[in-house]
């Protein structure tokens, strides 16, 4: 028995303990009338994490429903799991991203860590393999303790975990900004492969069937971590140190294998992944889904710790756990599966038909409430919203191009802006090879695994530039997912859909409540006019610090399909020779630009422009030209510039050099952040032919033997350095910056 005397219905009313666990007075009042008498405090419990915005998207959801979510390739869209998208011969790559940000800000190691380890069971959930893991990452300045400490322990619990689980972490993005200085971003995404006939889903169907527990023992970790997800970070969120959940990437692995061996059985009905709300949310969304009940008896779950309460097991996030249906009368057969693999798995319960979610333990019901009312029927919130003033002011700013004195020198300091730099400090750190299927690692514009037995490969990356969304929310968004699919087009890829982050502060506040509204109108925008549908994803609010918000950050994370290995692309350049072409004309734009916090130590005015049909059909041009084998190397123009690019372009490649002259003011043709614009390399021999069919293609300069960057302006020489040096600044910033 627990030692803990838990307070009774009328004294959590009268002492408003309700409000502590995360529910309004007005919520508190829904769930009194929803099931006609006060409720005891498991129940209690039961409500907060689930109406929880973590769980219900409370906040979020109105805006939810712009997002496009059908397509002729998509098989499932939001609502389980994982999303899951057509690819041919019957095949399917399922795909998800999730936030782990508030573990990762005081516990920054097992955050990162407990990321990955969720969104990968969010896949295997599915009946998907886990093929790669990405990731996207956002810190502070690298110039505090603290922010160094936050950066190493997050880099290191996701290598940690992916290493250890052998599921290469692939690609992803880091970027650095003062924003972030007290709430870092760290959201984890995993792509995993699946036939079609083997498609599972998070249901509880079946009157009688019964309810199993499979994989880790239930602790006391991670209770209400999904309320502590829906509130700001202060001062004390240090003392929140148990709502964050200890990985095991050794019992997951076991668990992947056993799940996958598992879905081959035609004795399962459903599984679903206890992840946010562990065995709350597990039980309540299968019965809901199906339009049943469950009933579970408590004393039946495997438990690491002496004394646990319903509530602390229903509301435990402990790792490596899943819930599934099994057919009634197949037990066995699972039993000795999960055992094989060294597992517990347990019947807790049964599938009931009265639509509720009936708990006993110590011979009494300690709970027993509508599922419908916990997963479906959550409260739905339409937030004020109010364009900022800032906004305002940034959108009357004229273009101005910043001031630079010496070009050269400042290439070099921009090379060395972390967000630019070499991420190869962090990569380094992630087995990428493992499983022998990486194609294009970490570095290039989109990693390549290819597709075991076909000629087909994936490309997927990680995307978002969240200064231009500060400063226009829904340009921004446009950007994010038009950048997500050059980088998808450059590797060689059809775009085919994306998960979405959403990253954002208090959604309490009418101007943040706005940038959310704003965001989701340019990334539903972007994603109709490029075909690429919302397939699932997560919402993640109230990322603040003492009142201060993060830069709205809505991660793209965006897979496409290679139709052939011969299509495969990369950024760098090939040979001496080949032509090198600018797609895409320059305008002076600098307004969230490196260029523009280099020299100005902040970030104002307007964000670049976006056309979404020009960028529509320049992706498309550049696709075919790839795809019928004119282009050597390409790459996106993104943060620097064109500058920035071509020095990218030529890291790596053992002695090349570059030669290109550019026109118009040499500062904007070199550093300003014009959208849709693409670098590429092509052989001599296919000039007319590259030429004839990108006609926006404008042959800018050569790639030489001479490993020397020079850029020239009018005909004249702006910048001359060789490509070492410039890359000695590029490849030490980040480790630099840490010692």
């Amino acid at each position: 028995m627990s030692l803990l005397l838990e307070p009774t219905a009328e004294i959590i009313k009268e002492e408003k303990i309700y409000s502590q666990m995360g529910l309004t007075d007005e919520e508190f009042q829904m769930v009194e009338n929803i099931l006609g008498r006060l409720p005891n405090y498991t129940e209690t419990g039961l409500f907060s994490v689930m109406w929880s915005e973590h769980c219900s998207y409370k906040n979020s959801k109105p805006l939810l429903k712009k997002f496009p979510v059908t397509g002729e390739r998509v098989l499932q869209g939001p609502g389980e799991g994982a999303g899951i998208v057509d690819i041919g011969d019957g095949q399917a790559v399922a795909f998800k991203i999730e936030s782990h940000n508030h573990p990762s800000a005081i516990e920054p190691y097992q955050g990162a860590a407990t990321g990955v380890g969720g969104i990968i069971r969010d896949v295997f959930s599915m009946g998907a393999r886990p093929i790669a893991v990405l990731n996207s990452l956002r810190f502070g300045e690298l110039q505090t303790p603290r922010v160094k400490y936050l950066f190493e322990e997050v880099v290191a619990g996701i290598a940690g975990y992916g290493n250890c689980i052998g599921i290469p972490t692939v690609g992803g993005e880091v970027q650095f900004d003062a924003s972030y200085d007290g709430n870092p971003l760290v959201n984890a995404m995993c792509v995993g492969l699946i036939d079609h006939k083997d498609i599972q889903k998070g249901q509880a169907k079946g009157v009688g069937n019964t309810v199993m527990y499979v994989g880790a023992k239930t602790g006391r970790d991670g209770i209400h971590g999904a309320t502590f997800a829906s509130e700001e970070l202060s001062d004390s969120s240090d003392e929140k140190r148990p709502a964050v959940q200890v990985g095991d990437p050794f019992m997951e692995k076991l668990l992947l294998e056993a799940c996958l061996e598992l879905i081959k059985s035609d004795a399962l009905i459903g599984i679903q992944d206890m992840g946010a709300a562990g065995l709350t949310s597990s039980s309540a969304e299968m019965a809901s889904k199906a339009g049943s009940g469950i009933e579970m008896n408590l004393n039946l779950v495997p438990q690491r710790e002496t004394g646990m309460t319903a509530y602390e097991m229903m509301l435990s996030e402990s790792q490596e756990r899943m819930l599934i249906v099994i057919e009634k009368g197949r037990e066995q057969e699972i039993v000795d599966l999960f055992h094989k693999y060294d597992l517990d798995c347990v019947s807790v319960g049964h599938v009931t038909d009265d639509h509720n979610l009936r708990l006993l333990h110590n011979g009494e019901v300690v709970a027993d409430v509508p599922v419908d009312a916990l997963a479906e029927d959550a409260p739905v919130y339409y937030k004020p919203s109010s364009e900022p003033a800032y906004y305002r002011e940034f959108k009357a700013m004229e273009n101005v191009e910043p001031e630079v004195e010496n070009l050269e020198e400042t290439l070099n300091q921009l090379l060395q802006q972390p967000t630019i730099a070499s991420k190869e400090w962090v990569y380094d750190q992630y087995d990428y090879q493992v499983r022998t299927n990486t194609v294009v690692a970490p570095g290039s514009d989109a990693a390549v695994l290819r597709i075991r037995g076909t000629e087909k490969a994936l490309a997927m990356t990680t995307d978002c530039n969240s200064r231009y969304l500060y400063l226009d929310p829904e340009v921004g968004g446009k950007i994010a997912v038009a950048e997500a699919a050059r980088n998808i087009v450059c590797s060689g890829g059809i775009p085919l859909a994306i998960t979405d982050c959403l990253n954002f502060g208090n959604p309490e506040k009418p101007e943040i409540f706005w940038q959310m509204e704003k965001a989701v109108d340019g990334m539903s925008e972007a994603c109709r006019e490029l075909n690429t549908p919302v397939i699932g994803g997560n919402v993640s609010l109230y990322n603040e610090t003492n009142g201060t918000a993060v830069y709205p950050t809505p991660v793209v994370g965006m897979v496409g399909l290679i139709e052939n290995l011969s299509h495969i692309t990369t950024q760098a350049f090939k040979k001496a020779g080949d032509l090198v072409y600018l797609i895409g004309k320059t305008n002076t734009e600098f307004g969230g630009s490196e260029l523009q916090k280099l020299v100005h130590g902040r970030i104002f005015g307007q964000s670049p422009a976006l056309d979404l049909e020009t960028e529509k059909q320049r992706q498309q041009v550049l696709l075919q030209a790839i795809q019928q084998g004119l282009v050597q190397s390409a790459h996106d123009l993104a943060e620097g510039g064109l500058a920035v690019a071509l020095a990218e372009s030529v890291f790596g490649t053992n002695g090349l050099g570059v030669d290109v002259d550019t026109t118009g003011s040499a500062v904007t043709a070199l550093f300003s952040e014009t959208q849709s614009r693409f670098l590429v390399s092509v052989s001599a021999e296919q000039k007319e032919a590259f030429e004839a069919a990108v006609s926006d293609a404008v042959q800018i300069g050569t790639v030489t033997d001479s490993d020397t960057l020079v850029i020239r302006n009018e005909g004249n020489t702006v910048i001359q350095r060789s490509v070492k040096e410039y890359e000695k600044s590029w490849r030490g910033a980040i480790s630099c910056l840490l010692n």
